[in-house]
C-alpha cells in the first residue's frame, strides 16, 4: 500500500482509539477509512474487525472486578455469542461483493442512529424489566441474533448488547459494560477466526490501523479528563451521518 494510504489508516485508527475511549463509536471512523483506502467492502469490514478487536477485551480486563462468575449462564452466553459471530461472518463471506456493498450506507446510518440514541435505548431496555428476568433460553436466543449482526457488520454491536443486558441487570451499569465487552470480544474473535481462515483480511491495512489504535486508545484514556464526552459524541454522529450520505451518493446514484 502507498505511504499516504497507510498514513490515512494509522490516523483513522488513532482517531478511533481516542473516540472509543471517550464516547465509543470508533467503527464509524475506521470502517469508512478502510473503504477510502480502496479495500473491497467485505475485506474492509473483515480487516476493520481485526484492527479494532483488542479494544473490547482490554476494556473488560480493565474492570475485571465486575467480571461475572464462571457459571453455566456465562458459558451459555459465551456460546451464543460465539456461534452468532461465526454465523454472521459466514453470512458476510457467502454474499456476493455487490450484495454487501448496496446496504453499506444503511448499515453506517443504522450504526450512527444506534450510537446517537444509545442512552435512550439503554434506559428503555432497563425500564422494560418488570418482574422476573427473561429465561436463560430466551436471553440466549436474543443474544445469538444480535451476535449474528455483530459477526456480519459489527458497528453498533455494543449498544445492542448493552440494551439486551440492561433488561436482565438494570441496576449495575458497570457489570453491564463489562459483560458487554466480554460478549463483544467473543463475537469479534469468532468472526475474526473465520475471516483469517478464509483469507478475507488485508494485513497491511489492518496492522497500519492497529498501530494507530493502540496509542489512540492510550491518549483517549488521558483526554477523557479534558475533552467533553458530549462534544466528542456529536462529532462522531456528524461524521457517521456524513459518511452514510457520502456512500449513499457513491453507491446508489
Amino acid at each position: 500500500m502507498e505511504p499516504k494510504v497507510m498514513a490515512l489508516l494509522f490516523a483513522a485508527g488513532a482517531a478511533g482509539g481516542v473516540v472509543n475511549a471517550i464516547a465509543g463509536g470508533a467503527t464509524l471512523i475506521t470502517f469508512p477509512a478502510m473503504l477510502a483506502a480502496g479495500l473491497p467492502p467485505v475485506v474492509a469490514n473483515a480487516s476493520n474487525a481485526v484492527a479494532i478487536s483488542p479494544g473490547h477485551l482490554i476494556a473488560a480486563v480493565a474492570d475485571r472486578a465486575k467480571l461475572p462468575a464462571a457459571d453455566r449462564r456465562l458459558a451459555l452466553s459465551l456460546a451464543a455469542a460465539t456461534l452468532g459471530g461465526i454465523a454472521g461472518a459466514l453470512l458476510l463471506l457467502a454474499l456476493p461483493e455487490a450484495a454487501f456493498l448496496q446496504p453499506v450506507p444503511l448499515l453506517i446510518g443504522l450504526a450512527t442512529a444506534l450510537f446517537a440514541f444509545a442512552p435512550r435505548i439503554q434506559a428503555w431496555a432497563a425500564r422494560r424489566r418488570e418482574g422476573a428476568a427473561p429465561s436463560a433460553l430466551a436471553g440466549s436466543a436474543a443474544l445469538a441474533a444480535v451476535s449474528v449482526y455483530g459477526g456480519f457488520f459489527g458497528a453498533g454491536l455494543g449498544v445492542m448488547l448493552s440494551a439486551l443486558l440492561a433488561i436482565e441487570d438494570p441496576d449495575d451499569i458497570r457489570r453491564v459494560k463489562v459483560m458487554k465487552n466480554l460478549l463483544a470480544t467473543a463475537v469479534s474473535l469468532a468472526a475474526i477466526v473465520i475471516f483469517v481462515v478464509q483469507g478475507a483480511v488485508h494485513w497491511g491495512a489492518t496492522l497500519a490501523m492497529l498501530a494507530g489504535a493502540v496509542p489512540g486508545g492510550w491518549a483517549g484514556g488521558h483526554l477523557v479528563r479534558v475533552l467533553p464526552a458530549r462534544a466528542v459524541r456529536r462529532a462522531v454522529i456528524a461524521a457517521g451521518l456524513f459518511m452514510s450520505a457520502y456512500y449513499a451518493a457513491r453507491i446508489w446514484f
